[in-house]
C-alpha cells in the first residue's frame, strides 16, 4: 500500500497541470483527450508518488507519466482515426491572408510528422524542455532527441510551405473559375 503524498508533493503535482494540459494537447489533439490524459497521469502519479525521488524533476517524471499514458491507449485504440486530419480539413475555414499560416493548419501539419519528431517539437520547442530533458522523457540519447527535432523542424517547414502554396494556388484557381464579379463593398466614409 502506497503512503499519503506529502503536502509539498500535492502542492507542486497540481502547480504541474497547465504544462500537462499543454503537452497533452499537442499529443493528443483534442482537449476532451488532452483532458483525460491528464487525469490519469494525475491519478498514476498520485498512487505512485512513492517512487518519486524528492529534489528530482517533478515536470518531466509527469511528462514521461503522460508520454507513456498517452502511447499505450494509442496501442490500444480501436476505434476510427484521422491522421491525415481530412475532418479537420473539410471543417477548417480559409485564412482571409494568403501568408498567413492558421493554426488549424499548423495542427495538421504536426499530425503528419512521425510521432517521434511531433513529440521532440512538443516538448523542445512549445513545452520549453531542455534536450537533455526531453530525451530523458522520450527514453532516448539527447542526440536523438536533437536529430528528432532537427528532423521534425524541416519536415513541419515543408509541410506548411506545400500547405500554403496549395492554398495559394487553390485560391488563384477559384478566382479565374469565372465566377461572376462581386460588386466590392466600399466602407462609407464622412
Amino acid at each position: 500500500m502506497t503512503a499519503t503524498p506529502s503536502d509539498d508533493f500535492k502542492r507542486e503535482l497540481l502547480g504541474w497541470i497547465p504544462d500537462l494540459r499543454a503537452f497533452a494537447r499537442a499529443l493528443a489533439g483534442s482537449a476532451d483527450q488532452a483532458d483525460d490524459l491528464v487525469q490519469e497521469t494525475m491519478l498514476r502519479a498520485w498512487a505512485k508518488s512513492d517512487s518519486f525521488r524528492p529534489g528530482t524533476n517533478m515536470r518531466a517524471w509527469l511528462c514521461t507519466i503522460l508520454r507513456n499514458e498517452f502511447y499505450g491507449r494509442r496501442r490500444k485504440k480501436t476505434e476510427a482515426e484521422d491522421p491525415e486530419g481530412t475532418l479537420v480539413a473539410a471543417m477548417a475555414v480559409p485564412a482571409s491572408q494568403e501568408h498567413r499560416i492558421s493554426l488549424t493548419e499548423l495542427q495538421r501539419a504536426l499530425g503528419r510528422l512521425p510521432d517521434d519528431q511531433r513529440e521532440a517539437l512538443i516538448l523542445v520547442g512549445a513545452s520549453g524542455f531542455s534536450y537533455e530533458e526531453a530525451a530523458q522523457i522520450a527514453g532516448c540519447a539527447v542526440g536523438t532527441m536533437k536529430s528528432r527535432a532537427s528532423r521534425g523542424r524541416a519536415e513541419l517547414t515543408r509541410h506548411l510551405e506545400s500547405s500554403s502554396q496549395t492554398g495559394a494556388a487553390a485560391r488563384r484557381a477559384d478566382d479565374d473559375a469565372g465566377e461572376p464579379d462581386r460588386p466590392a463593398v466600399v466602407p462609407a466614409t464622412g
